[in-house]
């Protein structure tokens, strides 16, 4: 088992966290994130920048390995950038805002904000390659998140859309053994759901589901069901039994942990649920090697208060 450090260096010592994060996203030296300079990238000296400070030769232009990710322009401290990365990534079900604004001593909106945008980071932008293969076994299967607890036996005027009233589909997808992939989705229906499958699961894949997943068709090398509606969950190797695991897991931080999810949120909760489970324990990877693969995710991302705080309509929330 393992537990936070919290006497670590990169948490206290905020030359020690630049350097930390300096070698997480510069492996082989820094480089310009304008350009893509290597050689002509070098340390700009003097007290008046403070340390951090590079500058490319090629473009004229200075930058800190802040530029570029979810980081930049951010007030806050490195150091509790990482920290609050940490106890994230090693929370198996998830830390609430009110809890990070209360362990490393930020307003709670700041905290908010960051939380979300460490979700960002631990977001898969271009997952590698579908999921299962030859030999191998994806199971598939739907749940409802989010909504209000006052609303949880409120029927939905959509019939496609069934389990509570304010819920939102979630489809996921998780290789036995392997890893998870979910979708938030409108609906359950075969049009909604088959784009998804054929993307995301290998063709050669023997695919279980429950009595719903007929929807799969005959788009994989081999397809078996459990009939739920009967009280049948397991049938010698065919059972969904992987991903409702995985489904408490997550349902379990949402309605424990954060109570209450938005729509317009719920794909960064479900990224931060999906990189967990797949830089699990049981796969070697530990807590500080979780936190770096998640702090290695926020190159190449922005967000911004207005859009973390915006619906898809525009309209604030």
């Amino acid at each position: 088992m393992t537990t936070v450090d919290l006497t670590n260096p990169i948490f206290t010592d905020l030359d020690k966290a630049r350097e930390h994060f300096e070698a997480i996203r510069w492996p082989d030296g820094p480089y310009c994130p304008f350009c893509a300079q290597t050689d002509t990238v070098k340390p700009l000296g003097g007290k008046s920048m403070g340390p951090g400070w590079y500058h490319c030769k090629e473009c004229r232009k200075k930058f800190t390995a802040a530029v570029g990710t979810i980081y930049e322009r951010s007030h806050i401290p490195m150091t509790k950038w990482l920290l609050a990365t940490h106890l994230m990534c090693a929370s198996k079900k998830g830390m609430s805002a009110h809890q990070l604004h209360r362990m490393i001593g930020l307003p709670y909106k700041t905290a908010w904000f960051m939380a979300h945008r460490i979700r960002e980071g631990m977001r898969e932008l271009n997952p590698s390659g579908p999921l299962g293969g030859e030999g191998k076994t994806v199971e598939m299967d739907e749940t409802f998140a989010g909504g209000k607890e006052k609303n949880k036996h409120k029927s939905k005027r959509d019939p496609k859309k069934i389990g509570g009233a304010g819920k939102e589909t979630v489809f996921s997808l998780v290789e036995r053994g392997g890893r998870v992939r979910s979708h938030h989705v409108p609906n359950v229906t075969a049009k909604t759901l088959r784009p998804v499958m054929e993307a995301q699961i290998h063709e050669a894949s023997h695919v279980y589901s429950d009595d719903g997943g007929a929807r799969a068709g005959r788009m994989f090398a081999g397809h078996q069901s459990v009939n739920h509606s009967i009280g049948e969950y397991v049938r010698g190797d065919v059972h969904t039994n992987t991903i409702e695991g995985y489904f408490s897991i997550m349902k379990r931080g949402i309605v424990g942990t954060y109570h209450h999810v938005g729509p317009q949120h719920l794909k960064r909760y479900l990224a931060e649920f999906d990189f967990r489970y797949n830089e699990r324990t049981a796969l070697g990877v530990t807590d500080a090697e979780r936190a770096e693969k998640a702090v290695a995710g926020v190159v190449g991302k922005r967000m911004t208060y207005q859009s973390a705080t915006s619906r898809p309509d525009g309209v604030s929330v």
